[in-house]
């Protein structure tokens, strides 16, 4: 909540518990001055199953730090992870996928 920028940042958000980020690739970055725009993929877990997000993010510098104002979702570029038998974990962890985030 604190790195949202304060005209844009909603009352209350509420995160789903069930969901684990995995990780998080930059696509692109621009900056003009006091604004930039960050295009990322993420990865994350939700029912033991791998899904990717894409956003194109828009960012304020206010007071010496970045604050996020909107983001546009957009088509993940990443397929979606289908997991072989020893598939590594996209997390980064260096395990099999079935003994570390499908757990």
């Amino acid at each position: 909540m604190e790195s949202w920028h304060q005209d844009y940042r909603p009352e209350n958000l509420q995160l789903d518990a069930e969901i684990k980020w995995l990780g998080l690739d930059i696509v692109d970055y621009a900056s003009q001055g006091g604004q930039a725009t960050v295009e990322f993929e993420a990865l994350l877990l939700v029912d033991k199953q791998v899904e990717a997000m894409h956003e194109k993010s828009q960012f304020v510098f206010e007071q010496g730090r970045w604050f996020y104002t909107t983001g546009e979702m957009m088509q993940p570029v990443t397929k979606s992870f289908k997991p072989g038998r020893n598939s590594s974990c996209p997390c980064g962890s260096g395990l099999k996928f079935k003994r570390c985030c499908a757990k």
